[in-house]
């Protein structure tokens, strides 16, 4: 018996599909640079940024250099801390003694309370504005002596020449009065510069014009 030969079973490969091609970006134009900016500063201004590198000055003046000065002169004779007791506990301020003078005869004191240091003293200066007044001189002193008290403070003003001779508020009104010529005394001492200062004032505005002649 003759035996055929059956065929073997082929063997069939599953076949790999084949990867597809990479899809190439489109080509994106690069922008040019762009050119620098030409500082605000230039040739003509000194701003910021100016010819030489670095930082220049700003051009011009600068603000508040013209400011107009005052015609009066201060001097800050008392600067103190003080505190006020409340109901919810202690509220600290600052008061401020001051006095003005143009050097021309006129003259005055002022005292106020501000919550720091720099409103104490405009509040002050303003008060002293308002409370100014003409000192009679003749020759650069006063005409006659005179004596005035405020609270505890008595002081016996002379005339004189050769300077002011006074320590403490009475040299500081005096001095910003325009008076070169001057002797000053305290017949009754006190620390409080204040009163000392307004019994200086109350004793130059004793003064008469009538009197200069």
């Amino acid at each position: 018996m003759d035996e055929t030969l059956q065929p073997q079973s082929e063997i069939l490969t599953p076949e790999i599909p084949a990867e597809p091609a990479p899809v190439s970006a489109p080509a994106v134009p690069i922008p040019a640079p762009e050119a620098p900016r030409p500082s605000r500063g230039g040739f003509n201004r000194g701003g910021r940024g100016g010819q030489f590198g670095g930082r220049p000055g700003r051009g011009g003046m600068r603000r508040g250099g013209d400011r107009p000065k005052s015609e009066f002169d201060q001097k800050v004779l008392e600067l103190a801390r003080v505190a006020r007791v409340t109901k919810g506990g202690k509220r600290f301020s600052f008061r401020a003694t001051i006095v003005i003078g143009d050097g021309k005869g006129r003259v005055g004191v002022g005292m106020a309370k501000g919550k720091d240091v720099q409103q104490s003293v405009q509040k002050a200066v303003n008060q002293a504005k308002k409370y100014l007044f003409m000192v009679p001189m003749k020759n650069g002193t006063i005409p006659y002596q005179v004596e005035a008290k405020y609270n505890s403070a008595v002081v016996i003003l002379k005339p004189g020449r050769g300077g002011v001779k006074a320590g403490g508020p009475v040299r500081v009104v005096a001095k910003l009065a325009g008076i070169t010529g001057l002797t000053g005394k305290l017949i009754e001492r006190t620390n409080n510069k204040l009163n000392i200062a307004q019994a200086t004032i109350k004793a130059l505005k004793k003064i008469r014009i009538a009197n200069t002649k």
